[in-house]
């Protein structure tokens, strides 16, 4: 049965936004094509279709991962305009976010994989992260236009205050973890 334009680019993003998901909670080679398509409800023939590679799906769901990401900062800053920072690092450094593997940060959830990929998903990575530095430039008034060693601070905290808590099983010590990097970024901001 053949499809329309209109629904072909419809189950396209499906497939993006599906794999967005299973490749942070899984990892890019930890999951297949097979069970990607079906969290997508389509069949693994329709693949080749709508993407040239496993890899060319990982870089545009790593965009899309990316993009997600940069939306709930967005969202946590609209919440509070009066510490957007606190509000990003709040929402950043739970443990609900630190529970949500599927849709949370998706360097802290794929970073280590990501740097094992080639330059197409490094490039949706890195195109992220420098909108991050970015954002997080403007909330600590850095506006020279490069990233400024500040913004890279705070977001490596916050990345690998993440990445450690998800790693270890003692919930207090990820907790820990969580509160100490809160905590630094605080002290970063007003240093």
């Amino acid at each position: 049965m053949r499809v329309s334009r209109i629904q072909a680019e419809q189950n396209r993003q499906t497939v993006i936004d599906v794999a967005s998901r299973l490749f942070r909670e899984h990892g890019f080679d930890g999951i297949g094509l097979k069970d990607l398509m079906k969290g997508a409800g389509l069949t693994q023939g329709a693949f080749y279709k709508q993407f040239a590679s496993k890899e060319d799906l990982a870089a545009q769901a790593s965009k899309r991962a990316m993009e997600s990401a940069a939306h709930r900062w967005a969202a946590a800053t609209t919440a509070n305009p009066g510490d957007p920072l606190g509000a990003v690092a709040a929402f950043y450094l739970s443990m609900d976010h630190r529970e949500e593997r599927m849709d949370g940060c998706p360097v802290a959830a794929l970073g280590s994989d990501a740097a094992r990929q080639g330059t197409d998903v490094k490039a949706s990575f890195e195109a992220g992260i420098r909108e991050h530095l970015e954002i997080i430039g403007r909330m600590i008034a850095a506006a020279d236009g490069e990233p400024n060693s500040k913004a890279m601070a705070v977001l490596s905290t916050m990345v690998g205050a993440l990445m450690i808590s998800r790693v270890v099983n003692d919930p207090h010590l990820a907790q820990a973890f969580l509160d100490s990097a809160t905590e630094q970024v605080r002290d970063a901001v007003t240093a």
